[in-house]
């Protein structure tokens, strides 16, 4: 089945400002609140949200084999259980009916009064339940930096780091949709040359840019999923904040990993942009030496490029730009971090999420954690309204953003926002 709903010379009858994140291409998949209290999955075409469970029930994609209630549900989790076929069918249909010269929904008033909302008439939801949350270290820019700050400069990546994609099994329950604020965490943190930690309120709250992809049902346990297929069981990518508290991290990791200093929030753009919507983006990883083994060595260019930005927003003051990044510096890709990830049989469900790791380009304003851009407090980020940062204060909001764009066509995921908040004191 080709991906008709890809062409970049269609318009929608809806309306779709200059510069959008949604035109009618891209087609991302979410799940809101509408103004009458109901649930629905839906979608997004310019500034307009579209129920998709009202659509189904009004005939829309009667020619697509779906169930009655696929998209009467709080989550996509059983969408995305449908597979590749299922969701390039649905963005083929919902392609045509809101293209411009189709009169079909567009001529029907009463039909759009139910199906169509302006965004301030709905409440995003977190998209799916997250069974299961893995987060790697895929950068080899962010690695090095830490690396160099924490260990030997000349030993900063560690032994197995270029042979598999490291990651950590991260907790599920405080993944969070944009918009949603969190508190700083309390936890054990040491003082230089102190013998004995303290408990009290994180003091190096730090923002993490990433992306994360969703997968579908991939596996029966015990059964590896090929790198040459890898890609046929992402549903798509989110922007991710996987936000870290660096004192409480670097007290607690050694030797067991990250726990406390990154469970405590991480958050999540609310519209999941499918794989097959960033395809026209498609750019290689950055190479690889040594070259993997055989079961890691992708076909074909994997990553996609994909621009980043993060804002930081103090509680009284202008937004500023700290940080433009790009998905493509990635050095291991979503199909080698999935085939590594299951190559030990380990079963991937519908839902499950993997975050990319920290995104850090190659040059200081590429860098995608504080740690890294004001190099572990060294040297302080100035703000052009005054005032300066090392890592993220309360009252401060961190925005990140992302958006591919090549010969004028846009395809964007909106924004995740998050506000930090005071401890809880205890």
């Amino acid at each position: 089945m080709a991906i008709f709903a890809n062409d970049p010379t269609r318009t929608s009858w809806l309306d779709v400002p200059a510069d959008s994140d949604f035109p009618i291409q891209n087609i991302p998949f979410g799940v809101f609140l509408t103004r009458d209290d109901i649930i629905t999955i839906g979608t997004r075409i310019g500034d307009t949200a579209i129920d998709l469970g009202a659509m189904h029930q009004l005939g829309y994609f009667s020619n697509i084999p779906l169930t009655d209630d696929i998209f009467l549900q709080d989550s996509l989790n059983d969408f995305i259980s449908d597979g590749k076929n299922t969701w390039r069918a649905v963005r083929n249909r919902i392609a045509e009916v809101f293209d411009n010269a189709n009169p079909e929904l567009r001529d029907n008033p009463e039909h759009r009064s139910i199906i169509l909302f302006d965004l301030d008439e709905i409440e995003m939801q977190l998209p799916v339940h997250i069974g299961d949350y893995t987060d790697f270290y895929s950068s080899r820019e962010h690695a090095t930096n830490v690396g160099s700050m924490f260990r030997d400069p000349e030993n900063a990546l560690m032994p197995n780091w270029l042979h598999l994609p490291v990651g950590y099994h991260g907790r599920s329950s405080t993944i969070i949709p944009s918009g949603t604020p969190i508190r700083r965490p309390n936890g054990q943190t040491i003082a230089q040359g102190a013998d004995r930690p303290v408990f009290g309120p994180s003091r190096r709250v730090d923002f993490e840019l990433e992306m994360a992809f969703i997968t579908t049902d991939a596996n029966s346990m015990g059964e590896p999923i090929p790198i040459e297929e890898a890609e046929d069981y992402i549903f798509g990518l989110v922007l991710f904040n996987d936000w870290s508290a660096r004192d409480i991290q670097k007290w607690e990791y050694v030797p067991l990993g990250p726990f406390l200093a990154k469970s405590f929030a991480s958050s999540i753009s609310p519209w999941i942009v499918t794989l097959e919507a960033l395809e026209p983006f498609r750019t290689s990883s950055p190479a690889q030496e040594p070259q993997p083994l055989p079961y890691l060595r992708q076909p074909g260019p994997g990553s996609f490029d994909i621009n980043l930005e993060v804002d930081l927003i103090p509680e009284e003051g202008d937004p500023t730009t700290i940080s433009r990044s790009n998905f493509k510096y990635m050095y291991w890709t979503m199909a080698q971090q999935l085939a590594h990830h299951t190559s030990n049989g380990c079963k991937v469900n519908s839902g499950d999420m993997m975050g990319s790791g920290t995104i850090s380009g190659p040059t200081p304003d590429s860098y995608g954690s504080m740690l890294e851009l004001a190099w572990g407090g060294k040297r302080p980020l100035e703000l052009p309204g005054g005032g300066t940062r090392t890592f993220i204060e309360d009252g401060d909001t961190v925005v990140l953003k992302g958006y591919s764009k090549k010969d004028g066509l846009r395809i964007g995921f909106g924004e995740v926002r998050t506000r930090l908040l005071p401890a809880i004191s205890l």
